[in-house]
């Protein structure tokens, strides 16, 4: 009989081997994504001090308040127009995007582009 593992077995194992290579530092932070069936979340965090240095997701009340769904596209790309805005304040301009395992495409594309557009380099 043949065992198949699960998709978050799976997800786990590919983040852990991309968390290898992946590595944020002060001048250049990383931009963990994860995604779960509800919501969106997105961290900017710097691995040398071990610090998250802007957080943003669907369920702060600021990217909240306008969306009718917090598990679809358009809160994906809210989350990454907001974490985009909050990096800028903190003086973040460029970042090396960990998209967690997941595959690039949807939400995590969708939360990488708003935030492209919204001024974040990567």
């Amino acid at each position: 009989m043949i065992r198949k593992k699960s998709r978050a077995q799976v997800r786990a194992k590919k983040h852990l081997r991309m968390r290898a290579h992946l590595k944020g530092t002060a001048a250049k932070p990383r931009l963990s994504v994860f995604r779960s069936d509800h919501h969106m979340y997105a961290q900017i965090i710097d691995d040398t001090a071990g610090k998250t240095l802007v957080s943003a997701s669907t369920l702060s009340k600021d990217v909240r308040g306008d969306l009718k769904k917090t598990n679809d596209v358009e809160a994906a790309a809210a989350v990454g127009k907001k974490i985009a805005e909050k990096a800028m304040e903190a003086g973040v301009k460029e970042v090396v995007f960990d998209r967690g395992g997941f595959i690039y495409q949807g939400r995590v594309k969708a939360l990488a582009e708003a935030a492209r557009e919204a001024g974040l380099q990567f």
